[in-house]
């Protein structure tokens, strides 16, 4: 039910009616997010996946969720948590190839790889090259919003400062032509956020700052070998880069997720994505 916000003013229902839900909606309980026991990797076991609050939000999908929590009610039945069969299994300590290979979106990863395999064809410094590797790591395994800033998080323990700052900040350079350097606003945005999209204020100042910045270059060089990286013909193979990832990528010996840092629990995350807690 609806709470009163002050003033008077209704706040929005999250509570779906189940006649105006979408069918797949309302079958949501019962299909995409429960693991039926096929097979012995579940343990015999019904798995009830519980999606997080940031993939539900504003959809009515939040408003059904509390069906798809009731179903753990279910002889038999528990919520997901550790390997989910539906994605390969994880080695002991992952190295980043390994979430480019069992984690990461085929789509992005082969984005991503594009992207640097261009940055490296143009003869670009090393640490721009990983810079383009990296840049949409958050998209690829995490999530999309902000992901500059996730990104740049991600990496930081395991990489040069310049490399995570250029991650975080092609967040807002994306927006802003460069036209000294050939980069104009990309005509995909266009479809995507339409003619009249402007920015939020955060990525004009963040774009202001880092437009005045040393490493302003190293950022804007991600968004010139980004928005040419979409060829689904084109097939990167991400050992092309072992030697690169080897020489400026700390990979630590207990594997990704594993080794204490502070963003070890946004690894794990994507190891074990479906865990209710």
């Amino acid at each position: 039910m609806a709470v009163d916000e002050p003033g008077g003013a209704a706040a929005p229902s999250v509570e779906v009616p189940e006649h105006e839900m979408p069918s797949t909606v309302r079958e949501l309980g019962l299909m995409a997010w429960v693991r039926e026991p096929l097979d012995g990797a579940v343990r015999g076991r019904r798995q009830v996946i519980a999606p997080p609050a940031a993939a539900t939000l504003g959809t009515p999908a939040h408003g059904a969720k509390a069906k798809l929590l009731a179903e753990v009610n279910a002889p038999n039945t528990v919520f997901m948590t550790g390997d989910n069969p539906a994605l390969p299994k994880m080695p002991g300590r992952p190295t980043l190839g390994d979430f480019f290979r069992l984690r990461f979106d085929e789509f992005n990863a082969s984005h991503m790889l594009q992207s640097a395999a261009i940055a490296r064809g143009r003869g670009l410094d090393e640490k721009v090259v990983l810079a383009c590797l990296l840049h949409d790591i958050a998209v690829a395994g995490l999530l999309s919003a902000d992901h500059g800033y996730w990104g740049a998080q991600l990496v930081a323990p395991y990489v040069d400062d310049e490399v995570a700052w250029a991650i975080e900040k092609h967040e807002a350079l994306r927006y802003f032509a460069d036209e000294s350097v050939g980069y104009e606003y990309p005509e995909a945005y266009r479809a995507f956020f339409g003619e009249d999209y402007d920015p939020p204020e955060y990525i004009h100042r963040e774009y202001t700052a880092a437009r005045a910045h040393r490493w302003y270059m190293t950022s804007r060089l991600i968004t010139l070998n980004d928005v040419y990286s979409f060829d689904p013909a084109a097939a990167v193979d991400f050992a092309e880069f072992d030697d690169l990832v080897g020489r400026h990528f700390r990979q630590p010996a207990e594997g990704l997720g594993f080794d204490g840092s502070p963003v070890a629990h946004m690894w794990r995350t994507m190891i074990w994505p479906n865990n209710f807690l």
